[in-house]
C-alpha cells in the first residue's frame, strides 16, 4: 500500500488529538534530553485543554496536523511572534511519531507554514530548541541560525535550556 499524507489546519473541536500525539511523543523522545518528571510538569502546563484553546484563540496560534493513511501523526503551531512585530513568525512546535522522523515530514511542515505566512509579508520565523535536542541538525540544515541562547524558568524548579534559532530571510521552498 503506498502512504498517502495530508497536512491541514486543525478543526477547533479537534485538541484531543493534539492532546494525544503530544503525550504519545514526548514520552518517546524527550526522556533521553530532560527527567521524566519534566516531561509530565511540561506536558500539563502546555498541553491541557485550557492551555491549547488559551493558544488558539487567545495567542492566535495556527495548529497544523500531519495525517498519514487517516490517522494523525504530527503536529505543528505558528503565530505571530509576541509584540506583532511585522513580518516576524514564531514557530512554537513541530513534532512528529519517531517513526516518522527523516520522511522529510518536518521539512513539508515548515514549507507549509512558510507558504501559509509568505503572502502576509512574512520575513523570518524563529523558534527554541532545546541545546541537547537532536532536531538542532534539522534546523540547521535547513537555514537556521542560532541568535540567542535562553533558560527559561517554567516554575517547580524546572527550566528550559533553549537555543533561540531563526529563519531569516525566508525562502520557499526549504
Amino acid at each position: 500500500m503506498n502512504d498517502t499524507y495530508q497536512i491541514r489546519i486543525l478543526a477547533s473541536n479537534e485538541i484531543d488529538i493534539i492532546r494525544r500525539l503530544s503525550d504519545e511523543i514526548w514520552r518517546k523522545v524527550y526522556p533521553s534530553i530532560i527527567s521524566m518528571e519534566q516531561i509530565e510538569f511540561m506536558l500539563e502546563l502546555i498541553y491541557n485543554e485550557d492551555a491549547l484553546k488559551r493558544q488558539i484563540n487567545e495567542l492566535g496560534h495556527t495548529f497544523l496536523l500531519v495525517i498519514k493513511n487517516d490517522e494523525p501523526i504530527g503536529y505543528a503551531s505558528f503565530s505571530l511572534k509576541d509584540g506583532g512585530e511585522q513580518g516576524r513568525y514564531r514557530l512554537h512546535k513541530l513534532y512528529l511519531q519517531p517513526d516518522q522522523h527523516g520522511k522529510g515530514l518536518g521539512k513539508s511542515l515548515l514549507n507549509k507554514i512558510i507558504e501559509m505566512i509568505l503572502p502576509s509579508g512574512a520575513q523570518s520565523i524563529e523558534l527554541n530548541v532545546n541545546k541537547y535536542n537532536p532536531t538542532l541538525g534539522f534546523y540547521k540544515k535547513l537555514g537556521f541560525s542560532i541568535i540567542s541562547e535562553e533558560v527559561i524558568d517554567i516554575g517547580q524548579g524546572y527550566v528550559m535550556d533553549d537555543y533561540v534559532m531563526e529563519l531569516s530571510p525566508l525562502k520557499y521552498p526549504l
